[in-house]
């Protein structure tokens, strides 16, 4: 069996692991062991946090459509459902961007919604 020296690969996992820990407070950014263990729970929370990232922002685009439609008279679920029957594709992404920044041109939005719902 070959002698094998395990200098080189060693360090350049104690590198790996120490430049991902850069910027954590204490031992966990100087001591590979803590390092270690900080640095997969911090990748697993990216992991987690990247799918959890696009529930948040759908969730606040929806509660700025909501405040824009109220205060032009409908509801969220009303509105969406009057652009759906107007035949307007714009996304929530865009929505939310136009009801926080112009809001005339929401306005203007909410009213063709509101125009292509049934009247009741």
């Amino acid at each position: 069996m070959a002698h094998v020296k395990r200098g080189v690969t060693g360090r350049a996992r104690h590198k790996k692991v120490l430049g991902l820990a850069k910027g954590y407070r204490g031992r966990a950014k100087s001591s590979f062991r803590v390092a270690i263990e900080k640095v997969e729970k911090g990748l697993r929370y990216a992991y987690r946090d990247r799918r959890a990232k696009k529930r948040n922002f759908r969730a606040l685009w929806i509660q700025r459509i909501n405040a824009g439609a109220r205060e032009a008279g409908l509801t969220y679920s009303q509105f969406m459902n009057g652009l759906r029957l107007a035949g307007v594709t714009l996304d929530r992404k865009m929505l939310a961007d136009i009801a926080m920044r112009e809001p005339a041109a929401f306005k203007a939005i909410v009213a063709q919604a509101r125009d292509a719902l049934p009247k009741a």
